[in-house]
């Protein structure tokens, strides 16, 4: 069985190919036009995925060693991300369906996110609980079985990600700032700044008051001390946030007595978040997944494996060339196509 995956929900172009169960290849270009703009423009991602497909195709095949020809079938993501970026993929993919007389299969973003663990660990056991944090989505979901997904706790404003980015832009840090401000946390001192966790009681999640804690923070500091503390004020700030995320999939792990806990998303990519979940996992001696960082951002390699566990599990003949297939900015988890 070999599955086509195909990813345009935000600014990443990407296509992979997948054969019973293992990644051949993944291509994916990133757009760089919005790192001027300080975050993603949605006309501009939209207009960028049209022209970027044909060439992520050819080389995803090529990488692969497939044919169009050998393609079992076609997965792509519907929802949930940005309408015009989700619409060529759609339509892309749909076009290749149609072409090629293949299945087009359906696949929600996040849950392809939270499958990007059985890229590598094909045997994670249900039940589990994962905690899906990337620039658009801050999410704890408790998953009894497989295809069941129960949302226990979720951001009531910013995103993990997206107050990350934001508080990047305050420092004069760049866009995207994940990784930036990572690295840049490694060189500083977590308590030189007390900045506060939102929601304590809730396994819901809040980061409006953490980015406007830092804002005033830095408006009452000269610019040469910001300077010259700019890695302490990330990894104060860093701690806030990966503190806020930990404590409440922590919370959510004793409520429901699971023993297995996942991380998904591009901010599980985070060094510390992943230190402080792989420290209390070990405490407790319960068992941590996560993705590969190549399998953290938005990639098609989720969306394939998330369509062929589908497949393998329906079969085939449940899906058609995906003439009803649309774009669904907002779908939910829960939401069945």
């Amino acid at each position: 069985m070999i599955v086509l995956g195909i990813e345009s929900s935000c600014d990443d172009t990407s296509v992979s190919v997948l054969e019973d169960g293992k990644i051949l290849s993944v291509a994916t270009n990133t757009q760089l036009e919005h790192i001027s703009f300080g975050g993603v423009i949605p006309e501009i991602a939209s207009r960028a995925h049209l022209s970027f497909f044909p060439a992520v195709l050819q080389k995803a095949l090529a990488d692969s060693g497939r044919t169009p020809g050998e393609i079992d079938a076609i997965g792509v993501t519907y929802g949930p991300g940005l309408v015009g970026c989700l619409l060529v993929g759609v339509n892309f993919a749909k076009g290749l369906a149609f072409s090629l007389s293949r299945p087009l299969v359906p696949v929600n973003h996040i849950e392809a996110h939270i499958t990007a663990n059985y890229i590598e660990h094909p045997d994670i056991d249900f039940p589990f609980i994962v905690l899906v944090v990337s620039g658009g989505h801050t999410e704890l979901v408790h998953v009894p079985e497989y295809g069941v997904y129960e949302l226990i706790g979720k951001t009531r404003d910013d995103a993990a990600g997206e107050c990350i980015d934001k508080v990047s832009k305050m420092l004069g840090l760049g866009f995207p700032g994940g990784r930036i401000i990572d690295e840049l946390s490694a060189r500083g001192d977590k308590n030189f700044v007390a900045f506060p966790r939102g929601m304590k009681n809730s396994l819901d999640f809040s980061f409006s008051g953490l980015k406007t804690a830092v804002k005033y923070y830095l408006e009452k500091q000269e610019p040469e001390f910001i300077k010259e503390n700019i890695a302490n004020i990330a990894a104060s700030f860093l701690d806030s946030v990966t503190d806020s995320l930990t404590e409440k999939l922590f919370r959510a792990v004793k409520k429901y007595k699971v023993n297995t806990v996942l991380l998904a998303g591009g901010v599980s990519a985070n060094s510390v978040l992943r230190k402080k979940v792989a420290d209390f996992a070990g405490k407790k001696k319960i068992k941590f997944y996560y993705p590969s960082p190549k399998y953290c951002t938005d990639n098609a390699a989720m969306v394939a494996m998330t369509a062929y566990r589908k497949i393998m599990r329906s079969g085939s003949s449940e899906w058609n060339s995906g003439s009803d297939i649309d774009a669904v900015p907002f779908l939910k988890l829960s939401e069945k196509f």
